[in-house]
């Protein structure tokens, strides 16, 4: 059988027409560059590295043009560009099976969205890109805990814990004595005598009314998918109010201001504090014993008046 020079086997196949269609869509059409990805969300610890997976599934170019972005809420920049690393991640990324973005030391700033773009000049669709978007998991470090060192019996008492580190936000837990605390007191028996409540989301520990059973150890526990930590131990004592040392206290106060204000009274009569106006008129104008009569003037100041002076 003679073959027709030029045409393409599509064309001069002698198979049935029904086995030729499969034929003509396999080698008369011409394919378009398509990408997907094994994982679209990864997520990874900081630190550690993590692969945002790339794939081409179909393209007639040998060699496609590889980019890749990163996106988020600030700008987009350059990760890989004109055939090396970029940015920030230069020395810590490197390009895996010519497509695939590979980071090392990976840190909470990496966290954005990452967008794939693939240029196939041969193929009739020649532009095809995919966004990965990277979750980086943080651990938190050890939180700010506030516990009020002495509380007395009855009275309401708050323990505050807080950390801003950890991503995603962590949770809270609160221990006694090394003894994990429900969120509410009144769903253990065992702290039965306590009435607390828990808020895992704020970290506050509130005691309504403290019994002397709720003195202790006590520290606070953040966690999230990353790990924990937690803060030191510090002590509250829950102690009695003495009501009859108070109501002496106060009777030996009055007692003592009574004695002060009959002092004061008794020196006042017996003249021991003196006017000091008076004092100081003495002080200008002391007495004289000559027998003769002073006159005082702002001018001349003293003058001596005898009787025998005739003007």
């Amino acid at each position: 059988m003679a073959l027709k020079r030029g045409l393409p086997l599509c064309l001069w196949s002698p198979l049935p027409r029904l086995l030729l269609l499969p034929l003509l869509l396999r080698g008369c059409l011409v394919a378009a560059v398509n990408l997907k990805s094994s994982n679209q969300n990864p997520v990874v610890q900081e630190f550690q590295s993590v692969e945002l997976s790339c794939i081409i599934t179909d393209s007639q170019t040998n060699e496609p043009r590889i980019e890749w972005k990163k996106i988020n809420s600030e700008e987009t920049t350059y990760v890989f560009f004109d055939n090396k690393i970029q940015g920030d991640l230069a020395g810590r990324a490197e390009i895996l099976s010519k497509t695939s973005l590979r980071i090392q030391n990976v840190t909470r700033k990496d966290m954005a969205s990452y967008r794939c773009e693939v240029v196939a000049r041969e193929d009739s669709k020649a532009i095809d890109e995919i966004v990965i978007a990277l979750t980086v998991l943080v651990k938190p470090v050890a939180p700010a805990c506030r516990v009020p060192q002495s509380v007395p019996v009855g009275k309401l008492a708050m323990l505050h814990c807080q950390e801003s580190e950890g991503y995603p936000k962590p949770t809270y837990s609160w221990y006694r004595n090394n003894e994990p605390l429900p969120m509410d007191s009144k769903t253990s028996p065992k702290f039965r005598n306590s009435s607390f409540l828990l808020n895992p989301t704020t970290g506050t520990l509130v005691f309504n009314a403290v019994h002397k059973e709720d003195t202790g150890q006590y520290y606070c526990l953040a966690s999230n998918q990353a790990g924990t930590a937690k803060c030191e131990e510090q002590e509250m004592e829950v102690y009695d109010l003495n009501i009859g040392g108070i109501i002496g206290g106060v009777f030996v106060v009055l007692a003592v201001l009574i004695l002060i204000s009959l002092g004061i009274g008794c020196a006042y009569r017996r003249g021991y504090f003196v006017n000091s106006k008076q004092n100081g008129e003495s002080y200008k104008n002391p007495a004289k014993s000559d027998g003769v009569n002073y006159i005082r003037t702002d001018d001349e100041g003293d003058f001596r008046h005898k009787s025998s002076f005739v003007i």
